[in-house]
């Protein structure tokens, strides 16, 4: 038997006429033997693991029950929905003399009633995977096929079945059939038929992002031998990493232009001050950089303003230490995860955790573990509610009026503000807004679909959610660049890998004042030593540990020991107005902690509902 042919495989699927639900099986069958992946297996009674038309039960709210069935099923793998026929062969006569029968059923397929035809049928998918026995648990992926035209994929990696996303971003999700001609698609979906874990991006982002912290890490320690304040080294590498980050994002003038210009200070370190404060003293301002020869855009945004002697001044680095910045450059920082980064990043300025690089942060699951319920659950809910009416509306012709409510939300979307008040590097912030910016594609998407053009005019605006609705407290004043920073580099990378070739207007970033430096309970204008009643200055173990001589263990350092610190004149700390508040619960126990954190919350910001989550 021959290898399948892609070309042959679209030519003949092409012809498909309207009548999707008689051909769907043929075709994704056919489109198996083109993956090289196995054909379902043969219906033997309802259930299976991989199969065609699996039923599940459907738990009505009145109590009864009711057999549905899922058009294609692969247990961990995904559930499959093919979108009812709707482009029947008369519609044609609406683009007569344009192309091809197929091209003519092409355009067909992107109106309106089609996109909403497209979306429902997610809906239904997604009904479908929660009706699923709990045993065989959530998916990975939701698919949306239109027979001889495309596959929709929208994925869950965490598998709670809240959020399936277009998978891997807005621009991509959607897999045409004409796409089979590329062997990087064809491997795209031969992995979500058989490996669909493996397609998680966080996996190849965290090993990305230890490697490029360890070599940041080394750096540090050769700044600091020669006893360069903590917070200068701090400014400096965040300066070098955002320069690395725009130069992968191609917001400089070209994807090599900062590495390139460290090449060159290689050959001669005596120019790296000279040459690399330039760049930055133009990215500043925005306008000609005599050290890349080429116009550089305004960023702006605080990160680049000029220090206290009014000038942006890099440190003198010697060759080794510019080698370790070209390494670090020559990475993809498009792969950088911001959720694990600015632990890393914070670490890396801070000697004390510097020795346990990469081995201590809170992978991106477990946050998301408490955005969702806390933050997105509860937006799901109203959009959900807000998409049903707009399709209703949109089904009985009052398209003004669906895409009026789509507007609506999404104005209230932009307007939501999230706290983290122990905001650290601000990791659980950036994973609330990389959860939210997913939700407004799918708001924009169908607004786009209601009003042609208006999805693209929202994000081309400042009516679009960023980085100014995340907000932050943090005692370290080393962490509150971080964080900003953290969010800045999530909020491009979304950019781009969604709305790649859409300029974003200058300052590209903005200071927006929303982490600020202090204690989230207690407001206080300087701290004195504390002393006991015999007037000694008291301590405490500054965290550093050692190994036990005979059990091998980690345990404390007596010999590292801190002044304790006492606040003069203390008061409660006021909280930035919020709608959501989030963050790592406390390291304490007690069976009065929710009842005490929820009294807390609410006198430092009245009117706000708190969600307290219990974590397993």
């Amino acid at each position: 038997m021959t290898e399948p042919d892609a070309d042959s495989f679209i030519a003949r699927w092409q012809r498909s006429g309207g009548a999707e639900r008689a051909n769907y099986t043929q075709f994704l069958a056919e489109l198996c033997d083109l993956l090289g992946v196995h054909r379902p297996a043969p219906a033997t009674g309802s259930q299976g693991d991989y199969r065609f038309e699996r039923t599940v039960v459907r738990h009505e709210a009145d109590g009864t029950t009711s057999n549905r069935r899922i058009d294609l099923y692969k247990r961990d793998c995904f559930v499959l929905e093919a979108k009812q026929a709707s482009d029947v062969p008369e519609q044609t006569s609406l683009f007569p003399g344009i192309g091809t029968e197929a091209e003519r059923r092409a355009l067909i397929r992107r109106t309106r009633g089609w996109a909403q035809a497209m979306l429902k049928a997610k809906g239904q998918a997604e009904d479908y995977a929660r009706d699923l026995p709990a045993e065989e648990g959530w998916p990975p992926f939701v698919l949306v096929c239109a027979v001889g035209f495309c596959i929709d994929l929208y994925a869950d990696f965490s598998r709670t079945g809240k959020h399936y996303a277009q998978f891997p971003d807005r621009e991509n999700f959607r897999v045409y059939l004409t796409d089979l001609t590329r062997p990087e698609t064809r491997d795209l979906l031969r992995a979500v038929w058989s490996a669909p874990m493996s397609l998680d991006p966080t996996q190849r982002r965290v090993r990305v992002t230890r490697e490029i912290s360890a070599h940041l890490a080394h750096l540090v320690e050769a700044l600091e031998a020669r006893k360069h304040p903590p917070e200068t080294v701090a400014t400096f590498l965040m300066r070098c990493v955002f320069s690395m980050f725009a130069q992968s994002l191609g917001l400089l003038p070209s994807k090599t232009a900062f590495t390139d210009l460290l090449v060159d200070c290689h050959k001669s370190p005596a120019s790296f001050v000279g040459l690399v404060g330039d760049m930055w003293r133009t990215m500043d301002k925005g306008g000609f950089s005599p050290a890349l020869r080429a116009n550089i855009r305004r960023f702006n945004g605080g990160l680049f303003a000029p220090g206290p002697h009014g000038a942006v001044e890099p440190l003198r680095l010697d060759a080794d230490m510019i080698d370790l910045l070209i390494i670090a450059s020559r990475r993809d920082w498009s792969e950088v995860e911001p959720a694990i980064f600015g632990t890393l990043l914070e670490n890396a300025i801070t000697a004390k955790e510097r020795g346990r690089l990469g081995a201590h942060f809170t992978p991106r699951a477990f946050v998301e573990r408490l955005v969702q319920p806390v933050v997105i659950d509860p937006l799901l809910e109203d959009w959900n509610g807000v998409k049903a009416v707009a399709l209703a509306k949109s089904d009985s012709g009052d398209t003004q009026g669906a895409a009026a409510a789509v507007r609506e939300f999404h104005a209230k979307l932009c307007a939501v503000r999230v706290l983290d008040p122990a905001c650290g590097s601000g990791n659980f912030l950036y994973v609330a807004l990389d959860m939210m910016k997913r939700l407004e594609g799918e708001v924009l998407d169908l607004l786009a679909n209601l009003a042609p053009g208006e999805g693209d005019r929202f994000d081309l605006t400042a009516a679009s959610v960023d980085p100014h609705q995340f907000l932050g407290i943090e005692l370290n004043p080393r962490a509150v660049p971080v964080a900003e920073l953290v969010l800045w580099l999530g909020w491009l990378q979304w950019h781009f890998r969604n709305r790649a070739g859409r300029e974003i207007p200058e300052p590209i970033l903005r200071d927006f004042h929303n982490i600020r430096h202090g204690d989230a309970l207690l407001d206080y204008t300087r701290e004195e030593i504390a002393t006991d009643k015999q007037g000694r200055q008291l301590t405490r173990w500054g965290g550093k540990t050692k190994v036990h001589p005979i059990t091998g263990e980690d345990v404390p350092d007596e010999t590292d020991q801190i002044l304790v610190m006492r606040p003069v004149r203390p008061k409660a700390t006021i909280w930035p107005e919020a709608d959501f508040v989030v963050g790592n619960p406390p390291f304490i126990a007690g069976k009065d902690l929710r009842e005490d954190l929820a009294h807390l919350i609410h006198r430092s910001i009245p009117h706000t509902q708190i969600i307290v989550p219990r974590l397993a």
